[in-house]
Parts: structure tokens; sequence; C-alpha cells
């Protein structure tokens, strides 16, 4: 790919999601295009470009930002904040809801990992926590990513990825070379395709949520943004979890760290969006 390809494709990511792409990272783009232009019936990666520039299709580009979304997802990532979440974020949410249902979002959860380990603790707790009511729902940036996640089909390489052995035994089916998620965990996670920078005014209000390595793709100007968005979102006694080393830098006033608990923040109950 010529240099001015590069760039265009990390402008219209930038636009379009907030997505920080390295122009000079020229390896990295050619692999998440090359695919993209075999399916959409381009011989090599500088026709779709070319296709890209003249006909200015916004199915095509969306097609090429989708692409360049894709990030690393695992079963049980970092183990912590999936810790977290079982021992003290839910059992504490129970408490407070009294039987209200808990609503739980994993922001940008690619292939469903993220969520579906969420799905799987909750299954997991039901026993200690009876009458609990938890409504748990996936979105991402890439159609196809979700399509993926909707499935609940993962490869033996994907499930060795953070699964513990009893979860997959307790949760999975060996269906020829590949592992099935249950039916009943894979109905509990409703799923929709957002952009997190994007108008979330409508997305609804949520008690837990997972927007984990995501701030630390995105360009800056989109970072507040996102952070804006989250904010809304979340209800006022609500959690966030965010990846390793992220933090909500200049929200401080809406999420608060939580002591010793790194990448929890509580939602600041007195904190008001400005509409």
């Amino acid at each position: 790919m010529r240099p001015e390809d590069r760039e265009l494709v990390a402008q219209l990511c930038a636009a379009r999601a907030g997505l920080r792409v390295d122009p000079e990272k020229s390896y990295l783009i050619e692999s998440r295009l090359a695919p993209v232009a075999r399916r959409e019936g381009f011989s090599a990666i500088p026709d779709l470009v070319t296709a890209l520039r003249t006909k200015r299709e916004d199915r095509l580009a969306w097609a090429i930002v989708e692409a360049m979304a894709q990030s690393e997802t695992a079963f049980f990532r970092d183990r912590a904040p999936f810790s977290l979440f079982r021992e003290e974020v839910l059992p504490t949410l129970a408490r407070v809801r009294d039987g209200e249902p808990i609503r739980i979002w994993s922001a940008a959860c690619g292939s469903g990992q993220e969520v579906y380990s969420l799905a799987m603790i909750v299954e997991d707790e039901r026993p200690e926590m009876p009458g609990i009511k938890v409504e748990l729902f996936g979105s991402d940036l890439c159609e196809r990513q979700l399509e993926k996640a909707q499935s609940g089909l993962y490869t033996q390489f994907e499930v060795q990825r953070g699964l513990p052995i009893r979860q997959l035994v307790r949760h999975f089916e060996k269906v020829d070379d590949m592992w099935a998620l249950s039916p009943r965990v894979r109905q509990m996670v409703r799923w929709r395709r957002i952009n997190l920078v994007a108008d979330l005014s409508t997305a609804g209000r949520f008690d837990v949520i997972f927007c984990r390595y995501v701030l630390c793709d995105l360009v800056e100007p989109m970072k507040a943004r996102l952070l804006e968005n989250l904010a809304r979102a979340l209800s006022p006694e609500g959690f966030l979890f965010l990846g390793e080393g992220e933090t909500a830098t200049g929200f401080e006033d809406a999420f608060q760290p939580v002591a010793g608990r790194p990448g929890l923040f509580a939602r600041n109950p007195a904190f008001r969006v400005a509409a």
C-alpha cells in the first residue's frame, strides 16, 4: 500500500469510529484489509482503496473501519476484573437492586468471550443469590465479530486462552473440531451493533459496564466523548470496568476509582452530564 492509502485508512477510521490507526504500521493495515478486499471482489488492496476514493460508498467505508476495529479478546481476560465482578460487584448490586434486574453491558465485546465470561459467572452464582435477575448485553462495531459471538462456537485455541477447565466442562460441548457454548448461556445475552463514540442517548442505563482496552485505541478527542457516553449510560449506583492502566481522565467527577481495585470505577451519583 502507498503511504497516502494508509493515511486515508487512518483518517477514515478516526472520523467514523474515533479509532487510532498508525499509518506506519503497513503490515497490520494490509493484514486486516486483505480479507475485505477478497470478500468485496477486488484483486488487491490498492483496488479496494481506489474504489473507496472514487465511489465513496458508505458500506465499503464501514467494511474497512470494522476490519481495522477488530481487537484482541479472550475468556476471563486478566482474571482480576472477573473476580471482582463475582466476589464484590455482583453481590453488592444484588443487595441494592433487591429483585430488580441488574443490567450488564459488555461494550466492544468482540467475538463474545468477555460477555460470555460474565454470563457464566452469573449462572454459576445463581444458587448463592436466589431470585437474582440479570440482563446481559453485548455490543461491538463489527458485524462479523457479533455474528461469531452469537454463534457461541470457539476453536480449541480460543477456549484454551483463559477459560478454566471446570467452566469448559460445565458450559461447553465438543462439536467436531469446535467447542459450542450451551444454549442456556448463549440465550442470556442480547446483541447490538453500537459505535461507542456515536450518540448513545437511546442505549439505556446499565448497572455494570465493561469497556476495557477501548480508550487506549482511540484518538484523543474521542476519548472524552466515549467517557461522556459511558457516564450517561451508567446508573447512579453503577460500576465501570476499564482496562489495566486505563483511567477516566477528565471525568473524575463522574467516575471515582475504587480504592485497591485497579480498573474499577464507581459512578458518582451526584454527577450530572450536561444535556
